[in-house]
Formats: structure tokens, sequence, C-alpha cells
């Protein structure tokens, strides 16, 4: 606004000095010019600055010599009554529509939906509610929203590994390894869905189902404690499974679970198992006979259970040997353990 008073102010000290002849050729050229703008032009655009400038020019003018200005005296007057307006108008105490939902009660919500799969957005409320949060069911539908979840009730389909984990399941699975004179043998394990051990089966050059089944029975013979709790046991249609195999099973009280044909992913946590000794030992040496891949796989298997973290188990082991420290240790002195040939570290701290 300072900007344009003082450019007018320079203006009217420029036009004093000058003849009135030229000021009246000047005025002609002006008018013929805004002319030819309003034919192109439909509507001026104005700020705050050019209504002020022209509201206390048009207080100083005749009404009649306002008569081709691009704006109406009607317009000068709402102008006018606008600024009273905006300036006695006191500004809002707070933002318009509804208090905003807190930090807390969002995220309580989609921690029960997250708990809750078959609970739509009215029963989440209702929960909330007897919890003494008042929210509205429109509130909670547009929170699940915002998270990418369903508001409706529709997320009641149980997956595979939830399943799975209700069951206390135990999956089972061989894998084949190749040795450097090519011969293949095959390795048969077993692993506990919930707790993530894994218990080694045996290795055999000919897995048939007589020694599939005394497979089976060795494993309740040594490990038939960790299996207490188990109800069934997944495993593929291998010709390897016989019915002698699943009889074992079904006397210890679990059910058989049969994954569909060629559908690896239906045995996950075993496939997932397959490919972490595949990755972190099998892929990185040579096995020259089976005893030695005996001696790996048995050690590795140790190592899983007893050392390696897992994400689904808050990054512990499935049968931890010590707790961590509560506190950080005051010095950073680790050792160090090999194991399967120096192809895997293991680190404690330093007494």
């Amino acid at each position: 606004m300072f900007r344009i008073l003082y450019r007018f102010l320079a203006a009217l000290a420029h036009l004093s000095v000058r003849s009135g002849r030229s000021k009246d050729l000047e005025i002609l050229v002006l008018r013929h010019q805004l002319h030819v703008l309003r034919r192109q032009i439909d509507r001026a655009e104005l700020n705050d600055d050019d209504r002020s400038l022209l509201g206390a020019i048009a207080a100083a003018l005749p009404r009649r010599l306002r008569h081709d200005w691009i704006v109406t005296p009607e317009t000068l007057l709402r102008w006018h009554r606008r600024r009273i307006a905006r300036h006695w108008t006191q500004p809002p105490t707070r933002r318009p529509g509804r208090p905003p939902t807190a930090i807390e009660l969002r995220l309580l919500v989609v921690r029960i939906a997250k708990e809750n799969p078959t609970w739509g957005h009215r029963r989440i409320q209702g929960e909330l509610v007897g919890l003494g949060h008042t929210i509205a069911s429109s509130t909670v539908w547009q929170i699940l929203k915002d998270h990418g979840i369903d508001p409706a009730p529709k997320r009641s389909a149980v997956t595979w590994t939830e399943f799975l984990r209700s069951q206390a399941a135990v999956a089972c699975d061989f894998f084949t390894v190749d040795t450097a004179c090519l011969r293949r043998y095959y390795v048969l394990f077993f692993i506990h869905i919930e707790t993530r051990q894994v218990f080694f089966a045996g290795v055999t050059a000919n897995p048939t189902g007589a020694w599939t089944t005394q497979a089976a029975r060795n494993l309740f013979l040594r490990h038939g404690d960790q299996l207490a709790g188990a109800r069934a046991l997944v495993r593929d249609r291998g010709s390897q499974f016989i019915d002698s195999f699943d009889e074992i099973f079904r006397t210890e009280g679990l059910k058989i679970l049969k994954t569909p044909v060629r559908t690896p992913v239906a045995n996950t946590f075993a496939e997932r198992w397959i490919g972490s000794i595949r990755r972190e030992l099998l892929d990185r040496t040579i096995i020259w006979n089976r005893r030695q891949l005996e001696r790996l796989v048995s050690d590795y298997i140790s190592h899983y259970n007893q050392h390696r973290p897992h994400r689904s188990l808050g990054q512990r082991p499935p049968i931890p040997n010590a707790d961590p420290p509560p506190t950080p240790p005051a010095t950073v002195t680790l050792l160090r353990k090999t194991r399967c040939d120096g192809l895997i570290n293991e680190y404690r701290n330093a007494a």
C-alpha cells in the first residue's frame, strides 16, 4: 500500500509542473487505452491496495467524473462495508467444525481394529463407549479409512498362517543336498510353528515310506515333551508320507493337514526355514559326504534354536540360553564363537 501511495504522490508532483495542454492530451490517450483494454478484458482483477486507492480518490472527485471508471459506486460502497466488517470482526477462538480427535484415541481405534478383524466400525465404537470414550461411529469409520482398514466387518477371512498358529501345528518337509561327487541326499526336518523350534529327523539317500515312518517314531522318542501342545501336522502329498507315518501322529493326538498339490506356499514355515539354511550354510560350502552333511545340519539347527534371533519372537531365539542384560554394558567387548566350520558367527558380551 505504501508503495502505491508513493507512486501516486510522485505522479502528482510530476504533473504539477506540466502545462494544461500536455495533460489534456495525455488524458485523451489514457482514456483511449482504457477503452482498448476493456474490449480485451471482461473483468479486471483488483487487490486490496487497488481498492483502497480507488476508494480514496473517489471520495475527492464528483460523481459525474467517475462515470468511466472500471468500478461502479456500488462496488466502492461494498468494498467500504467489507473493510469495516473485517476490521471489527474478531478472529475465531477455535477452528470451525468438530474438535479434532486425540491422537491417542485414533491409535486406540486402529489397535482394536487390528486385534479384532471381525469387528466393524460400529462394534469398535460401542467398545470405546464402554471404555468411557465419547466418539461417533462416523469418526471411527473415517479413522479406519485413513489407515487403510476396511470399516465394514469383512476382515474375518483367516489366513493360512493365522490358522496354523491357532492350531499349534508342526510342519515337516524334505530338502535335497547334492555332494561334490553328485550324490543326492534328502534331509527331513520338523518345525514347531508356534515356537519356531526345529527338529532334525535325519538324512537318507533313499527316502522310503518305512524310513520316514521310523523318523517319525524317533521324533516323539527324542522330543515328545516339546511337541506335547501340538494339535496338527502340516505336510505335502509326497509318496514318502504313507499311512503308517500319519498314524503315528494321530496316535499322539495330532490331525493331518495336507497342503494342496504343488503349492509350496501352503507350507510356508517349512519353506522359509529351507531358504534360511540354504542362504546361511549350504550355498556357502561344498558337501563331500553324508557324515559332513549331518554334522553341519545338526550344528546349524542348534544355532537356529538357541542363538539366531527371530522377528516373530521379538528378536529372540526359540530356546534362548540367557536373557539379554537389562542395561547396556559399560564397555563394548564381544566374544565370538564360530559354528558350522566357521561359516556362522555367534557373539556374546565378555564377562
